[in-house]
């Protein structure tokens, strides 16, 4: 193998489906072992405590821009749950209006998980 074959083996991000989701990788990982790294995680999420916990735990595994994004998301469940019409929305949070979309439609018809957690928190209009 030339060096700009292992190059591009180790560096080019190829896409994966995963979920529906596209996912981008830079290693070979068969479905079943992302599936088991993801459970690991959802596992680890659920044993945290506290705010506080969870937290540090997102600090510590989430970039700032990574954590504001899902910040930023959240922030448009709640507006949306009010009520509030997309420009509206886009004008307090500054996310796109095709963000909001797309968390208007998860929220929706997702997967659930939006709709799960609105319900327990009791945040609807």
């Amino acid at each position: 193998m030339t060096c700009t074959n292992v190059l591009a083996y180790y560096y080019i991000d190829t896409t994966d489906m995963v979920h529906g989701a596209v996912m981008k990788t830079n290693r070979p990982v068969t479905q079943r072992q992302e599936q088991q790294h993801e459970r690991a995680l959802f596992t680890a999420i659920l044993a945290l405590r506290s705010v506080e916990e969870c937290r540090s735990f997102l600090r510590d595994l989430c970039t700032p821009t990574e954590l504001q994004a899902m910040a930023d998301r959240w922030a448009v469940v709640e507006l949306l749950e009010r009520g509030l019409p997309y420009r509206d929305i886009h004008k307090q949070t500054g996310v796109s209006v095709t963000t909001i979309g797309r968390v208007a439609r998860y929220l929706s018809s997702g997967n659930g998980g939006y709709r799960a957690v609105t319900d327990r928190l009791k945040l609807h209009a």
